[in-house]
């Protein structure tokens, strides 16, 4: 080698160089499914919830981790000096330039058969999506019957009817008692599973046992009790064992429970939470009747207040003064009026009467008719000696013959 630099030949950047070496794993079928048995050492659980560990024997070690959604799979996370074995994926950490297996499954030597047969139930109803996250069904919120899957013996029952006793006293509850542990327990509690689901009228089943060993529990890792758990026309919560026990059952009902008192309280609502919302909403209803009635009176005393303003009262007030002014007004003037037509007409009477045939009869004048046919005598030849005639005076008449 001289200290010539060959540009001939391919030169790469670290990034590259890691970049190739993952796509070679990536693309060999034997590093992507490895099943790897060791020690386990430095192992380290994260507050993430990822659990980190290295597998070795007497002359080589591997890096391991596994994701917080598989250690939550795990009975319990395994120590330093437990023999285990691994499945997983074998792949680059390019961050430190190392490989590492990426475990997604992983059983302590020794935990015999049971455990491994778990597993490959797990990976076939898994590849069924009877864990899937999207089927899982929301409970109802105030459930009217519940279907209780147990022992009619153990504790669990007891302690599921006190919970709902008193949390939801109204609702009523149905007990299918069945075995809980034991070879004829799975079935079981698939019938009764089924029996409750087949009620038209049952809202919620819970399916419980106290806690117990594994062997204890394992009746409701079977797959019958899987299958009908998925099958359940009503939504399922199950309540197996204690908080860090998990079964199959666990992953497929609807919502999972860490104990069978806590499947009965997340059955049903509290009653005494219920109360106190009911009052609140009570006092909320009340707030705002009472906002919306005040803000209906204000609204009433402006309207009032502006109809007070444009109220034509005041208005027909003055006219109505006007009005009796001008009534009074019209009454005098035609009082008025009335006098002196009445005058007028006095004159004109007074006229009248000096003009007319009493009038000239008062001044003493005679007014003469001819008796025998009426018509008055204006001049001397239309009488003739001898006629009968009638003088009427201012005061009367009297009877005369012409001579």
């Amino acid at each position: 080698m001289t200290g010539q630099l060959d540009y001939s030949l391919q030169i790469y950047t670290v990034s590259q160089l890691t970049e190739h070496i993952s796509g070679l794993f990536e693309t060999d079928a034997t590093l992507q499914d490895v099943w790897l048995q060791g020690e386990i050492s430095n192992s380290k659980l994260a507050s993430s919830g990822h659990f980190y560990f290295t597998l070795k024997d007497q002359t080589a070690q591997m890096g391991c981790v596994m994701w917080r959604n598989q250690v939550s799979k795990l009975a319990r996370v395994p120590e330093d000096g437990e023999e285990a074995i691994a499945h997983g994926r074998a792949a680059i950490y390019a961050a430190q330039g190392r490989y590492q297996l990426y475990v997604d499954w992983m059983r302590l030597v020794g935990e015999g058969e049971l455990f491994l047969q778990r597993e490959q139930l797990v990976a076939k109803l898994e590849g069924e999506g009877l864990f899937a996250q999207e089927r899982k069904r929301q409970l109802p919120a105030f459930p009217r019957r519940i279907g209780v899957v147990t022992s009619p013996v153990g504790a669990a029952v007891h302690d599921i009817l006190h919970i709902l006793e008193q949390r939801y006293p109204v609702a009523q509850i149905i007990i299918a008692p069945t075995l809980v542990q034991g070879e004829e327990a799975p079935p079981q509690i698939a019938a009764a599973i089924d029996t409750l689901g087949s009620l038209a009228d049952v809202d919620v089943i819970i399916v419980a046992r106290g806690g117990g060993s594994a062997e204890e529990l394992w009746a409701f890792n079977d797959e019958r009790v899987a299958r009908a758990v998925f099958a359940s026309r009503v939504p399922v919560v199950s309540g197996v064992g204690h908080e860090t026990d998990w079964t199959i059952c666990d992953l497929v009902a609807d919502v999972r429970a860490p104990t069978p008192t806590a499947a009965a309280q997340l059955a049903v609502p509290d009653q005494q939470v219920l109360r106190a919302t009911i009052v609140q909403w009570q006092e909320a209803v009340q707030q705002a009747w009472e906002r919306a009635l005040s803000d209906r009176r204000l609204q009433v005393e402006q309207a009032e207040e502006l109809l007070h303003r444009l109220s034509p009262r005041a208005t027909l007030d003055r006219r109505r003064q006007d009005l009796d002014g001008l009534s009074q007004r019209m009454q005098m003037l035609q009082r008025h009026r009335l006098a002196l037509r009445g005058q007028g007409l006095a004159g004109m009477t007074s006229r009248l009467h000096a003009l007319s045939p009493q009038g000239v009869l008062d001044r003493g004048y005679a007014l003469v008719s001819r008796r025998d046919n009426g018509l008055v005598v204006a001049h001397r030849a239309e009488a003739t000696p001898g006629d009968a005639i009638d003088i009427r005076v201012s005061d009367g008449s009297f009877g005369a013959t012409v001579e």
